[in-house]
């Protein structure tokens, strides 16, 4: 079996990461929405906002390394959001309180596997010239604000479905 060449392997990483940050703008949209606090609500669309902004700047990365955009794992992203508020969280029809933590926990995930994305492009970046480190480190340093941002969140739900 042929190994792929170090470009294939970019395109398929690249665009797994795509996929993710295609589900991930999508849940984050719909966490904000779903919220009920008034608080929180602001705080849920400005880290919305970036993650959409993040998703955008990995377009531009993926332009920038002649990656072309796989379509099929863009759907499988949406799809998996999607298929991701089928779960069994104590409420058939309605939302259950349980729906707000789990979304906050895989929107913390996600910006963890994110995170992890830009900091193997940065350990590409001396190899490859198409690859914008300081780009990359604020990415990372943004990463790492909207981490502290949504688990200080998911804390306060946490607390608040224990009282």
């Amino acid at each position: 079996m042929e190994t792929p060449s170090s470009q294939r392997m970019l395109e398929i990483y690249l665009n797994d990461h795509l996929a993710a940050a295609t589900g991930g703008v999508a849940l984050a949209r719909r966490a904000t929405r779903n919220t009920r606090d008034a608080k929180i609500m602001p705080r849920l669309a400005a880290v919305a906002h970036e993650i959409d902004q993040d998703r955008r700047s990995l377009l531009e990365i993926m332009r920038q390394l002649d990656v072309k955009v796989a379509r099929y794992k863009l759907v499988m992203g949406w799809a998996g959001e999607k298929a991701g508020r089928l779960k069994l969280n104590g409420a058939l029809m309605n939302r259950s309180p349980l729906s707000a933590l789990i979304e906050l926990e895989a929107l913390v995930l996600g910006v963890q596997g994110k995170a992890a994305g830009w900091r193997t492009l940065l350990a590409i970046a001396g190899q490859e010239p198409r690859v914008n480190a300081d780009m990359l480190r604020n990415l990372l340093t943004r990463a790492q604000q909207q981490f502290d941002e949504l688990e200080s969140i998911r804390v306060q739900i946490a607390s608040e479905m224990a009282t």
